[in-house]
């Protein structure tokens, strides 16, 4: 079976993406993406990670890298970057 998608502009799914993240229960204020990329058939969203000062994880980071794959999973089924 092949998946059809649809293309949207850089702009037009950064915009949609961070309106999922807005209404996703894991969603804290901070959170967005900034940047997106076409890796063959997914969407690599990406933006703050909340690193400490060692540039190391925190648990915030958890959430948000869980957060961008959820971006990643149900947008790369929809959408490919014009």
């Amino acid at each position: 079976m092949m998946l059809t998608t649809t293309a949207l502009s850089r702009e037009a799914l950064l915009e949609r993406a961070n309106a999922m993240l807005e209404a996703h229960d894991d969603y804290f204020p901070g959170v967005q993406v900034d940047g997106v990329e076409q890796k063959g058939d997914v969407l690599v969203f990406n933006g703050n990670f909340w690193l400490d000062e060692q540039g190391l994880p925190t648990a915030k980071s958890t959430r948000v890298f869980n957060l961008y794959k959820f971006l990643a999973t149900e947008l790369s089924k929809q959408y490919h970057l014009a």
